[in-house]
């Protein structure tokens, strides 16, 4: 059976196990949670993580490589071996606007390195963004951190099934979750164009009706294909959407 996990943003501890024991008591065919790591928020991603555990054995934390100073990461190390995680994505992370707080050029694939040589029983996963530059390019970058060892891949949210299979096709053979997100209003649209530079299929529509449909198309596609999928639910009522697909 294919995996399903579900992107719960650290706002408030207390909120986030609520809204991961209400998905757990109501929706069994979510298998796992993935916690960001927003900077505008306190609380950090590993440390909800640990906390959302009991709960939901299969939590992925996120981590931002340019956080980490790559000679001294024993504190990350400790803390991931203590809270018992079993797995973490790691991903580049974007510098803080009003550079606030120290970042260092730790690349994404130095890290993965570095966490599965001090760690070896932590899963690392890798993430893939289809927008950043072009296919070839970010084909390239996927051999590279197979080759630093990541465990699979989390992909940026597709709005597209040509481009899924595209992606699939390279990614065959791993443990890989395909991501969605619901973007059912222009703003939101044109966001997703501008700053993550997002393909939208001529057919696409800012609606819930377009975006439930397409999630479950992707969860089928993800199932014939031994692949896994990845909810990102923003700024949106997470029953109603999850009801809508799961119904």
């Amino acid at each position: 059976m294919n995996q399903i996990l579900l992107e719960v943003v650290p706002r408030d501890v207390s909120v986030v196990l609520q809204e991961v024991s209400f998905v757990k008591n109501n929706f069994n065919q979510i298998t796992g949670i993935n916690i960001p790591d927003l900077l505008r928020f306190e609380n950090r991603s590993w440390d909800v993580a640990s906390v959302v555990r009991p709960i939901f054995p299969n939590v992925i934390p996120h981590i931002r490589a340019i956080d980490f100073d790559l000679d001294n990461c024993e504190p990350l190390v400790k803390t991931l071996q203590q809270s018992q995680v079993p797995s973490v994505v790691v991903i580049k992370g974007d510098p803080p606007t009003d550079m606030s707080k120290q970042v260092y050029p730790t690349t994404s694939i130095k890290l993965i390195k570095k966490l599965k040589k001090e760690i070896q029983h932590l899963k690392v996963y890798a993430a893939v963004d289809q927008y950043r530059v072009g296919i070839k390019d970010e084909f390239d970058y996927i051999e590279m951190k197979k080759d630093a060892g990541a465990d699979g891949f989390l992909t940026q949210p597709f709005f597209d099934m040509r481009l899924v299979d595209i992606f699939t096709e390279k990614l065959k053979g791993m443990e890989v979750y395909i991501g969605v997100s619901p973007v059912v209003t222009d703003k939101s649209q044109s966001y997703w164009e501008s700053r993550n530079r997002a393909y939208f299929p001529r057919e696409f529509r800012p609606s819930l009706e377009w975006n439930v449909k397409f999630a479950k198309d992707v969860i089928t596609y993800c199932s014939e294909n031994g692949m896994n999928a990845y909810l990102m639910p923003i700024r949106i009522n997470l029953e109603e959407y999850l009801r809508r697909i799961f119904d």
